[in-house]
């Protein structure tokens, strides 16, 4: 069984970190080949090299009663170790419960220079089971696994640049794929018959990538004693108000340098009103979470900007763009986050059976479908933005990150060795992390 808590992994050098990848995982250690420039070149065109990201791993996670050690694809500094701390957070309340809906895509058929719209709707409704049996034809392996055409919606688009026109959405079941190429060529199977059924041209015929069909959803709950750290002061003790005399709740850091869970708690709740009421800050918001998200999908060789695209798109679907996450509290106080989002992803086909580092985190994380796929990644992207709210909502965002920042800025002004963490520490101790400062002080090191 799987062990996702590893105590101390950040100090361990590179091969013992793989070594106890095997032991926690209780297999072979992961495998995580580089992809060459001979496979590259099969997969894109005018491929000249290889373009390489650290691949961290994602610790602590319980997702729906299992732990999980999750690889994460990405350049950002504090990603991987806020997501791994919140999930550490997160299993002091059971962890996280994930669930998701059936694996259904959405095909797209603009149908131009209809005559009668409403009657070519009524006559592709007419039509629809021997439509869907047809679209059934097109993949009998996708057909036996328990996929393939699930429905027909039909829409009148009253007013566009162009006037009138139908669009037709065949939902089709694509089971552990990412779906794209199953999707559309059965758009393109069908759309002779729409043609003929409605008298007009079938002009294009894709998948959208607004998803919304195959949902991941997640929740998690924090206990309030689990959010403190630091010297906080005793539970309920009240400050008085400088303008009022009158006694208030703590809002800022207490005495000492801590944080009450409470403070912390409504803290987060605060940030998170912030990013649903006002979509300049929900574009920052749900950006932290998709820096957990792009992490994962990036890990496994699924398409990250497909993903992105169903997010965002997602989060505007009302009219307004807004949080993808919630956060409240319940009747014990504790804190309860949400997070909803179309999750199109795969574990056959595409970059996922070709790249070589994808097979081993799908092997790693112990993936046998896509929606267990789905279900991690959504996890991770609430625990990231529960890291990100937490900072925000406390120290701030800049401390933590800039930290480990401090490591590449000084890498950048020509460290090396144990000078690295020198210089980075300096840098923090001063708050002042730029390549110029880091330059002096290396030259003051070495002088």
């Amino acid at each position: 069984m799987t062990n996702s808590r590893i105590a101390g992994f950040y100090k361990l050098t590179l091969d013992e970190k793989l070594d106890a990848l095997a032991k926690a995982s209780e297999g072979t250690p992961p495998d995580f080949n580089l992809l060459t420039a001979q496979q590259a070149d099969k997969m894109v065109e005018n491929v000249v090299a290889t373009h390489n990201l650290p691949l961290g791993i994602g610790l602590n996670f319980k997702i729906n009663g299992a732990d999980r050690l999750i690889p994460m694809v990405i350049e950002e500094p504090s990603v991987v170790a806020g997501a791994s701390f919140m999930a550490k957070l997160a299993r002091k309340g059971g962890g996280f419960y994930a669930t998701t809906s059936a694996p259904e895509m959405i095909g797209q058929m603009q149908v131009l220079d209809v005559a009668d719209t409403h009657a070519a709707k009524m006559a592709i409704y007419e039509e629809r089971d021997n439509l869907l049996a047809e679209a059934d034809t097109i993949d009998p392996i996708l057909k036996k696994l328990g996929g393939g055409a699930r429905d027909l919606e039909v829409r009148i688009i009253e007013n566009s640049p162009i006037g009138k026109f139908l669009v037709l959405h065949l939902i089709y079941d694509v089971r552990d794929a990412m779906g794209a190429n199953a999707v559309n060529t059965a758009c393109e199977k069908l759309a002779p018959r729409i043609e003929t059924l409605t008298g007009g041209r079938v002009h294009l015929k894709i998948l959208s990538n607004l998803s919304d069909r195959r949902m991941a959803r997640v929740r998690c709950r924090i206990p309030v004693e689990a959010l403190a750290f630091g010297k906080a002061p005793p539970q309920g003790e009240k400050q008085a108000s400088p303008e009022t005399k009158s006694p208030r709740p703590l809002r800022g850091r207490a005495e000492g340098g801590g944080f009450s869970g409470e403070q912390v708690r409504d803290g987060i709740i605060e940030a998170y009103a912030f990013a649903a009421a006002d979509p300049y800050r929900a574009a920052t918001h749900n950006k932290g979470i998709m820096n957990g998200v792009d992490a994962v999908v990036i890990a496994t060789g699924n398409d990250w900007r497909a993903i992105e695209a169903g997010a965002h798109a997602y989060a505007a679907r009302d009219g307004k763009y807004t949080s993808l996450s919630t956060w409240g509290k319940d009747d014990e106080g504790n804190l309860v986050g949400t997070l909803e989002m179309p999750m199109a992803v795969g574990i056959v086909g595409g970059a996922t059976k070709v790249h070589p580092t994808a097979q081993a985190a799908l092997k790693l994380m112990n993936v046998k479908t896509a929606s267990e796929l789905a279900e991690i990644i959504v996890s991770v992207g609430l625990a990231q933005n529960l890291a990100a709210l937490r900072a925000l909502a406390t120290e701030g965002i800049q401390r933590g990150h800039m930290s480990l920042h401090a490591r590449q800025v000084a890498i950048a002004a020509g460290a090396e060795g144990g000078m690295v963490d020198k210089v980075a520490a300096q840098m923090v101790s001063e708050k002042v992390v730029r390549i110029d400062r880091a330059e002096e002080i290396l030259r003051e090191i070495t002088a």
